[in-house]
């Protein structure tokens, strides 16, 4: 008798409307929960030891010295601000371009469908697959892009090994990668626009920019809200590029604190170490976040 009881039990809760939707959420946020905020709350309390790479590495409570470490230490203050002057520029370029290959993805016209797939490419590619295409075709010796200025008879650019363009090489494969990614977001919003809007505005005798500077463009502040925060998070913690083209260099010029947390805890050995950085570029995150949410609030309202 117990088995058709708990059957029928199963029944009843799912025909209760109100928790289905949390029932079918319950996988989901399971793994978020296994490999997203349990690795945050392990790294923290990790944070307060000194512990070399290995399991059979010994333990030591040590404080809130790794702290002070971090905070004493200049390369961690360099890091950031070359994270920061990266995100400053990436994320308006990401946010500026994928809005406007979303409103020209948004036109009704034939072959349009053929425009999406080629501007969706990059999303299908790999971040490691698509930083090395990058480090082959910027490659200073025997590149695509120095072939094309050398058969034009310009001079040819390091690119990677620059202490000069090397952050800014990082930034346009970051960007090739993130445009198509929000791009689909600005898509699906304006796709979520009733066109009557435009159509009465047209009427009215409104160009396109009008129409969309006092119409497309108020209506998606809710979509450019949660762009600017996933670019935040997505490029504050960036690694691939870094990882298999500059590792960091040439003289820290591409150091951004994400390969600073990888160099120390993988390369250096000291997992208590990088479990404090990482702890510290949560804490950053999560007050940048709250700030663009304070900000971009204020602006929908």
């Amino acid at each position: 008798m117990e088995k058709p009881l708990l059957l029928f039990n199963y029944i009843t809760l799912f025909k209760d409307k109100s928790i289905t939707p949390f029932l079918f959420l319950f996988p989901a946020l399971l793994l978020l929960i296994i490999f997203r905020i349990f690795p945050i709350f392990l790294s923290f309390s990790e944070s307060f030891f000194k512990k070399g790479f290995g399991f059979n590495a010994e333990k030591v409570f040590i404080g809130f010295e790794n702290y002070i470490k971090l905070f004493n230490d200049p390369i961690i203050y360099n890091s950031l601000y070359v994270t920061l002057i990266f995100c400053i520029i990436c994320i308006p370029i990401q946010i500026f371009l994928g809005m406007s290959l979303a409103v020209l993805a948004n036109q009704r016209v034939r072959g349009i469908f053929i425009f999406r797939s080629i501007f969706m490419l990059p999303i299908a590619v790999s971040p490691v697959v698509s930083s090395t295409i990058w480090q082959l075709m910027l490659d200073k010796t025997s590149g695509m892009i120095n072939g094309v200025l050398f058969f034009f008879d310009l001079p040819t650019q390091p690119f990677f090994t620059s202490e000069e363009q090397a952050l800014g090489s990082v930034i346009l494969v970051a960007c090739w990668r993130g445009i198509p990614f929000f791009m689909l977001f600005f898509l699906a919003g304006l796709q979520d626009i009733p066109q009557v809007y435009k159509e009465a505005a047209s009427v009215d005798g409104a160009n396109r920019w009008q129409i969309f500077w006092n119409i497309t463009f108020p209506l998606l502040k809710r979509v450019t809200a949660f762009v600017v925060v996933t670019g935040t998070i997505l490029n504050f913690v960036l690694l691939e590029p870094i990882l298999l083209i500059t590792r960091g260099g040439p003289n820290e010029s591409t150091n951004l604190i994400m390969w600073e947390a990888y160099r120390m805890g993988f390369l250096y050995g000291d997992l208590g170490g990088a479990s404090s950085l990482m702890s510290l570029i949560v804490i950053i995150i999560l007050s940048l976040v709250a700030i663009e949410f304070r900000i971009l609030r204020t602006d929908t309202q």
